[in-house]
């Protein structure tokens, strides 16, 4: 009935309903397709390997070795060939043996080349395997792009062409890279170049001319580089010979040095030039920045309480950090750090220890107490050196702890009540005064009021309040305190009679000056400290001469030893007479000693002094 379908011949059907509602879809395909009737365009991977593909063949021809010579004259020459024999020896050096050398290196030389055609033939054929490998790879590339809808492929081409753009970015921006990192170590090695030709040029100091000053005083001040020009000009004199500017007088980089030193340091100019001419130039710097820092805080261990071992352990497990001072004190401890403040734990409410600072033991030291002696402690506020004189002596005998100042002696008692000392009796007298109350004392302890120039990172107020004034006054107390304490020694004491003098001031004329005086006015003589460290006292300072047994004195700097600027001196009185001026006759004689007496008892009771 109906007719009869033909499998021969394939009826084409019109497009659907899909592609009626899709019109122009031909158009938009368009613009994605190409052309695929000439010739395929390769991919970025396709032409990096056919790149790869022709520089392995190049390096294969290269290897491969070329007979006869190679340059411009193999047209007419040839390689020479063997024209004796091997049996006609010309010379005695053309033997046989000759002969089979020479064969042997051609056998080598062959095999090498035999060797290299091989390594070439098996490097062509890796290059041909991964060539196909490649070419199998693209080809599987291929037919997966066949497999594809035209959209897809189109997709597919766009996603490796966004890829070849970012790699080409990547290179490029490897390349900027390279070229900035290069352009930086030429520039760093032009400012090495600089700052070599600048040193160069800078290694001789110039001081600073009128212009130059002038415009210091106008412009704001630059620390860094007035501390620069100091090390210069320090550089300078230490080697003045080789390094000064011609025509320049040693005084003027003086001049110079002092004006900057007192700048950076903030020191005025009599206390700079007292330093400039007690230390050598390369150690006055030291001195100075040792200034600008804090001493470690340091404690005293009680032992009438306890014991250095068993302090330390309960710090430690209040959160100390601690060492012991030195091999030089066997009670005393530097604190580090704390996690609890050190002046307020129960230890040191309970008296088991002092704070004190390293310096102070070292008079005490000197002096070396014994029990049951008689000991004055002319200036004993706040109380550390008499304490510890009290310990020494394990609270026997008898000591007085006398202080100008009222006020101060508040602290004396109460260090005394919390360290547990019950050998101590308190008085408040003039120094100065102190013969005329009582005497006979087998010890003595003076720690004469000073200018205060050895404890500077304590008060730094004291760079600009001191001036050659103070100098004098305190220079003067010292000399009525250190007779007056003389007066009050026992020079026949079978255990003492000694006499320990210190001061906190590291000026010559608090010190040496004051001790020398003392030599003359009395019968005392000095004596070793019993101190293993420190340096030795002047005995020439300028256009002074001091006795030469002032050597046996101790100083101390910071800079140093690590603590607060100390003077310490021990003499040993040997006659309780008084001596006088040159003896004369009768009333000559009776002048002479009212005028030492003048001159030792010079204060009024009523008069005082501060510590």
């Amino acid at each position: 009935m109906g007719r009869k379908l033909d499998p021969t011949n394939k009826v084409k059907r019109g497009p659907g309903k899909k592609a009626r509602k899709q019109q122009g879809a031909e158009t938009e395909l368009a613009k994605f397709l190409t052309d695929e009737t000439g010739p395929k365009r390769l991919s970025s991977r396709g032409r990096k390997r056919a790149a790869k593909r022709i520089q392995k063949s190049a390096e294969v021809t290269e290897k491969q070795p070329k007979k006869g010579f190679t340059d411009e004259n193999s047209k007419w020459l040839k390689p020479a060939k063997r024209k004796r024999k091997v049996d006609e020896p010309e010379n005695e050096d053309d033997s046989n043996e000759h002969w089979e050398e020479e064969d042997e290196e051609e056998e080598e030389e062959q095999e090498l080349l035999q060797k290299k055609k091989d390594q070439g033939k098996k490097s062509g054929k890796l290059a041909e395997k991964e060539v196909e490998e490649e070419d199998e790879e693209e080809e599987e590339d291929d037919d997966d792009e066949e497999m594809l809808l035209p959209i897809e492929r189109a997709a597919k081409k766009d996603k490796k062409l966004k890829e070849a753009l970012d790699l080409e970015s990547d290179e490029d921006d490897d390349e900027e890279e390279d070229d900035e990192e290069e352009q930086k170590s030429d520039a760093e090695m032009d400012e090495d170049d600089t700052i070599q030709t600048n040193t160069d040029e800078g290694e001789r100091f110039r001081l600073p001319g009128a212009e130059e000053s002038e415009m210091e005083g106008v412009t704001p001040l630059d620390l860094k580089s007035i501390h620069q020009r100091i090390k210069d000009n320090i550089d300078v004199l230490c080697n003045f010979s080789t390094k000064r500017e011609p025509g320049k007088d040693r005084t003027e980089y003086i001049s110079l040095l002092k004006k900057d030193l007192c700048t950076y340091y903030s020191y005025n100019s009599f206390l700079m030039e007292k330093f400039m001419d007690l230390f050598p130039l390369s150690e006055l710097v030291d001195f100075l920045e040792a200034n600008e820092i804090h001493r470690p805080v340091t404690i005293r261990t009680n032992t009438l309480k306890t014991r250095r071992r068993d302090l330390a352990q309960a710090l430690i497990n209040r959160g100390v950090n601690l060492d012991p001072l030195g091999k030089w004190s066997k009670v005393g401890l530097v604190i580090y750090d704390s996690s609890v403040p050190i002046g307020a734990t129960p230890e040191y409410l309970a008296g088991q220890y002092m704070l004190q600072g390293a310096s102070s033991f070292l008079p005490v030291m000197a002096l070396s107490p014994q029990e049951g002696e008689l000991v004055l402690d002319m200036s004993s506020a706040p109380g550390g050196k008499t304490t510890y004189i009290a310990q020494l002596m394990r609270n026997t005998g008898v000591i007085v702890a006398n202080d100008a100042n009222a006020d101060r002696l508040k602290s004396v008692v109460g260090n005394i009540h919390r360290l547990g000392v019950t050998n101590t009796v308190v008085s408040n007298y003039d120094g100065r005064q102190f013969p005329k109350v009582m005497g006979g004392f087998d010890r003595v302890l003076l720690d004469a009021p000073c200018s205060g120039t050895g404890v500077i990172a304590k008060d730094p107020a004291v760079k600009t309040s001191k001036d050659e004034a103070d100098i004098r006054r305190s220079a003067h107390l010292q000399k009525e305190l250190i007779l007056a304490a003389i007066d009050s020694v026992n020079a026949e004491s079978s255990t003492g009679g000694y006499l320990v003098y210190c001061t906190c001031s590291i000026t010559v004329e608090e010190n040496e000056c004051v001790v020398d005086y003392a030599l003359k006015k009395r019968n005392v003589k000095l004596v070793p400290t019993g101190l293993d460290f420190g340096t030795e006292g002047f005995t020439r300072f300028r256009e002074r001469k001091f006795h030469p047994s002032l050597k046996l004195s101790r100083r101390f700097y910071p800079h140093s030893h690590n603590m607060d600027g100390f003077f310490v001196a021990k003499l040993k009185k040997f006659s309780n007479v008084i001596p006088t001026a040159a003896a004369g006759k009768g009333n000559r004689k009776n002048k002479n000693r009212k005028s030492t007496e003048r001159e030792q008892y010079s204060a009024t009771p009523s008069q005082s002094y501060d510590f």
